[in-house]
């Protein structure tokens, strides 16, 4: 494994092309940057295991690369490929998460001087007896989506006999591998080495094999100061020797992360700062996702029993989109697609507020709509004939009732758009098991977190599930 220094990469002009303007490095200073990294790539990209924190190689280079040039940076973990689709929509303005320098990626994004020279390596269980690629024959393999150990290992996979799978995440290959679910797993070298001191149940076998070099991306033809301040940054931090000791501080002997040891009582507490701002995402998304379907629901419900058949179509078309469409697809369009369209960045947050309240109110639409019909039509006609017009009436009558009809159906909407506030980590909004993921990609103990977060979204709900009830006895006395 090296990290040696690398000369600045010169601009090179194809035959009958025109030369590029040069961008000067200082056309970055005093700007600010927002750079997409990964969420479970230690060393180069990893939550603190005690604060939750982002942190690792990748982290500091940048950060002392910024602090170099005089640009700022604001961190977004995100995952390798979100923070990739988030770079290609717009939503940040560049990565740094141990991405290989390929022809097929240069095509879309242009890199910088190559940082680190990595390998890839094949790791299997500490009890296994596979010792070399040979043993491998017949058997099937892990590695990460779109990564350049998934391109080595069906390479090799071809020549030896195994055969290739593919997951998001690293801490989720190495729990596939110690599991006994596949015989081994390829990745990058320093993660697996990584992994390995940390306890994980790892070693390594067969040779190294040669990778790509990492470099920092932006969008081609994009952001081309940061570019050049990110190369002129790195040039400065490798002749003052801060480089080099950013690497010796992650792959020299790393010391074990305190919450890879333990019983599971004491990760939840090492790890509760982390995931109490996670479950504070999650009520706060979902809590304003819930209003809103509220609103759409109610708006959409009482368009549906209209006299009016465009008001009672355009009513019937939403319910139908948005509880024909998985929320996900939603997710993704407003945080990834909206950008490309519109050219507007919008947060996760907004995003996945949108998704969920939409989503939600499809379904709360169709259970207004049944509980407003369910209310006795003589309420209606006696209402009318003491003088009340049809709004006042609804209002005053019909919307009320209809409300303790519908309140057992609108408590358990709630509970399942607080469920599914968890697909949210999908476009890296920080709910529950987002911060759960990213702390399990730096203790790899990932079968425990999903079980201290299980505890924790029962124990939310069923204190939510009671209150609501409490409220359902009161509101239908």
């Amino acid at each position: 494994m090296t990290g040696g220094a690398a000369q600045a990469a010169q601009p090179v002009v194809e035959a009958g092309a025109q030369p590029a303007a040069v961008v000067q490095p200082q056309a970055a200073e005093g700007k600010t940057f927002t750079i997409g990294t990964d969420t479970a790539f230690a060393p180069f990209d990893y939550a603190d295991p005690n604060s939750g924190e982002i942190t690792g190689i990748d982290i500091d280079m940048i950060r002392a690369v910024a602090e170099a040039e005089g640009f700022k940076v604001e961190i977004k973990p995100m995952g390798f490929q979100p923070a990739v689709t988030a770079l290609d929509s717009g939503q940040v303005d560049g990565v740094i998460a141990g991405m290989s320098i390929t022809p097929e990626r240069k095509k879309t994004f242009d890199f910088s001087t190559p940082y680190y020279k990595s390998g890839i390596a094949m790791a299997v269980d500490q009890d296994s007896d596979i010792a070399s690629f040979e043993d491998m024959k017949g058997k099937t393999a892990i590695a990460k989506n779109g990564s350049e150990g998934l391109t080595t290992g069906e390479e090799l996979g071809k020549k030896y006999g195994f055969k290739m799978s593919s997951i998001e995440g690293s801490q989720a290959l190495h729990d596939a591998v110690t599991s006994g679910q596949y015989a081994a797993v390829f990745d990058d070298l320093p993660v697996l080495q990584y992994a390995a001191a940390q306890g994980k149940g790892l070693k390594l076998v067969g040779d190294p094999k040669p990778a790509g070099d990492y470099g920092f991306a932006v969008k081609k033809g994009k952001n081309a100061d940061l570019l050049a301040g990110f190369n002129s940054g790195l040039e400065k931090i490798k002749a003052n020797g801060k480089y080099q000791s950013i690497l010796d501080q992650y792959l020299k002997n790393p010391e074990t992360a305190s919450s890879s040891k333990g019983t599971i009582v004491d990760l939840a507490v090492s790890s509760w700062p982390a995931l109490s701002k996670g479950l504070v995402n999650t009520l706060t998304v979902t809590l304003a996702a819930f209003v809103l379907a509220l609103v759409l629901g109610l708006v959409f419900g009482m368009l549906k029993i209209t006299n009016s058949r465009v008001l009672r179509g355009i009513a019937s078309v939403y319910v139908a989109v948005f509880r024909g469409t998985p929320l996900l697809v939603w997710a993704f369009f407003f945080y990834f697609g909206l950008p490309q369209v519109t050219g507007w960045r919008i947060d996760s947050f907004t995003a996945g507020m949108l998704a969920l309240g939409l989503n939600a109110g499809a379904y709360l639409t169709e259970i207004l709509r049944g509980s407003v019909q369910a209310v006795d039509p003589g309420q209606l006609e006696a209402a009318r004939s003491l003088g009340l017009g049809w709004g006042k009436s609804m209002q005053r009558v019909v919307i009320p009732q209809a409300i303790k009809i519908a309140t057992p159906s609108i408590i358990n909407q709630f509970v399942i758009t607080l469920k599914d506030s968890s697909l949210l980590l999908a476009i890296t909004y920080g709910e529950l098991l987002f911060e759960a993921q990213r702390l399990a990609g730096a203790n790899y103990r990932m079968t425990e977190m999903l079980i201290i977060v299980g505890v924790i979204y029962f124990v939310v709900i069923t204190l939510l599930t009671w209150v609501a009830n409490i409220v359902d006895k009161k509101v239908n006395k």
